[in-house]
């Protein structure tokens, strides 16, 4: 088999090159061992504001531009819905906190999502002494239906190997790349933390966050909105929420444990006070990198070799436009960020 490009992982990152791929006519097969899930685990919000301090995301209006968009086209093109609006409401834990909002609500910036005024708004079920902040324009994307319902797609046209990528078995050569039966341009490997095990890249600053979900059915919190407080409440319709998250950095299992479960179940309950029930529990291990920029670019060897990984907790709003511009840097050679390049580890 010949093809333009090898791509080894089906996360968010994996999806986002492959659909910049197709929308130049590139070929490509895709390499999935569904070893790693932090995309399908996500939860999917895409929100320009850090709601601890009230100060903007990194790069978050650019990011916004181009992700929105893109989730809508796979919408259209897989005939399913995966982009859902959700306004966010934050308990104020302080009169401080409140002032706090509506000093950042004034910036240029950050106008747009925040809306200047304090909600007293009662909801029942839900504790919050001090009032809500609201943020407009966010919401989410599902990633659990959009990564299946794309795999499916791929599956179908035969694009896609459901086997674990052996690196012993990559062979490089000057202008092109051969692994076992295929032969191509150029890889890419968009492995999540997965990244640890591979021979190319492993030197990369990486660290593994390990996140915990719960989902619930609460059928008296009758919310249509996002909860952020110690933890945040997301609903997914019909009753149910989605609830986290844990940060473990010690823990490099995906296996749900009892101890995140309990964290989870103990700050949900400092604010919501209605009767629920534990539907479901799970875990995945978020890639981050410590400055909070994805890893993107060429090994410093081999021009052929490129990755796109290191999304962190914001892999929605990051994947399409570091997929784009890692597109561009390869085939239209414009010059990688510095912020996003993974040159500034070298």
């Amino acid at each position: 088999m010949k093809v333009d490009y090898i791509i080894v992982g089906l996360g968010l990152a994996g999806l986002a090159f492959s659909k910049e791929l197709e929308k130049y006519g590139k070929t490509f097969i895709i390499f999935e061992d569904n070893s790693q899930n932090s995309s399908i685990v996500a939860g999917g919000m895409y929100n320009p504001v850090i709601l601890k301090r009230f100060t903007p995301v990194w790069n978050a209006i650019e990011q916004l531009k181009v992700a929105i968009p893109f989730y809508e086209e796979l919408e259209k093109q897989l005939n399913s819905k995966y982009h859902y609006p959700v306004n966010i409401y934050r308990i104020f834990k302080s009169v401080e906190e409140q002032n706090n909002w509506f000093i950042a609500s004034d910036k240029p910036m950050l106008s747009e999502y925040m809306i200047p005024e304090i909600v007293h708004e009662k909801y029942f079920g839900v504790s919050a002494k001090f009032g809500f902040g609201k943020l407009k324009n966010t919401g989410r994307i599902d990633t659990k239906s959009v990564l299946e319902n794309y795999r499916n797609y791929l599956l179908k046209r035969k694009l896609i190997h459901t086997t674990k990528f052996e690196y012993s078995e990559l062979k490089i050569k000057e202008e092109t790349i051969e692994y076992k039966d295929v032969k191509a341009t150029k890889i890419i490997f968009c492995e999540g933390f997965g990244l640890k095990e591979n021979p190319f890249f492993n030197y990369l600053p990486m660290q593994e966050a390990k996140g915990e979900l719960l989902i619930i059915h609460a059928p008296d919190l009758n919310v249509d909105f996002l909860i952020k407080a110690a933890v945040f409440v997301l609903p997914l319709g019909n009753n149910y929420y989605k609830v986290g998250a844990t940060f473990n950095w010690k823990d490099k299992s995906k296996i749900p444990t009892e101890e995140g479960k309990m964290e989870l179940i103990n700050k949900l309950e400092t604010f919501i006070t209605v009767p629920y029930k534990i539907i479901d529990h799970i875990a995945g291990i978020r890639p981050t990198v410590k400055d909070r920029r994805p890893l993107v670019g060429t090994h410093p060897n081999y021009k052929n070799i490129a990755i796109l990984n290191g999304l962190g907790t914001r892999g929605v709003m990051i994947a399409p436009i570091a997929a784009k511009a890692l597109y561009s840097h390869l085939e239209k050679g414009l010059e990688l960020d510095s912020e996003i390049s993974i040159a500034r580890f070298q």
